[in-house]
């Protein structure tokens, strides 16, 4: 499955992409949304991911409400930092669990791949709070990194473990070919949520002509 990652558009045009599509990224910390925006667009059962990164003069407890809102409101999964504090993470993950949102614990480094004793120390963080999926992205700066990312799939089942950058490219080819249960591509070339991120059109062109093979 393909998840388009939504950014830097209106709401009208986010609903627009959510609703033709399986499932998507709400960006919430690149869009303009007012509370019944957010209701409304998560209200797409079983289509939406609630995500908000952290942002210049954005308080944590904005974020925490406009999160519970989007759980409360249907979203199918809510992606939560790994870094984020206990409290946040908690309060956010015992409303998922009651909502029936599942979690995403995300790690993103955007300047290097770790060794791999460093990414497996990385994967047992993400997975310390009993996650739905740990997301692991990093910076892709050689083969090798792309190498070491790709054999996080032998670790654990619930996992995207995916690349940033031109080289990195090939880790969201191969993501679900090697288990993940999705992985990400924008819905165009101009409005990319990640270095080297592939546009939707193109990447389920590439992963269905790799699955015919």
């Amino acid at each position: 499955m393909i998840c388009i990652s939504i950014a830097d558009v209106t709401a009208a045009e986010a609903a627009e992409i959510v609703n033709a599509n399986e499932l998507c990224e709400v960006r919430i910390d690149r869009l303009k949304l007012g509370s019944d925006d957010i209701k409304s667009l998560f209200s797409a059962k079983g289509k939406t991911i609630a995500t908000y990164r952290p942002s210049e003069g954005v308080s944590e407890s904005t974020r925490i409400g406009t999160l519970l809102l989007a759980i409360r409101s249907g979203a199918a999964y809510v992606d939560i930092e790994v870094e984020t504090g206990d409290l946040f993470k908690d309060e956010i993950i015992k409303a998922a669990r009651k909502y029936g949102c599942k979690v995403i614990t995300s790690y993103h480094d955007f300047v290097k791949t770790p060794v791999m004793r460093e990414l497996e120390q990385v994967l047992n963080w993400c997975l310390e709070s009993s996650p739905d999926i740990a997301k692991i992205s990093c910076r892709v700066n050689s083969i090798e990194d792309n190498a070491r990312l790709l054999s996080i799939y032998s670790l654990n089942k619930n996992v995207i473990s995916i690349g940033m950058g031109e080289l990195g490219r090939i880790t969201r080819i191969a993501a679900t070919l090697l288990g993940a249960p999705f992985t990400y591509a924008a819905n165009d070339k101009s409005r990319r949520t990640a270095p080297g991120q592939i546009d939707a059109s193109t990447l389920k062109n590439i992963i269905s002509m790799m699955s015919e093979a």
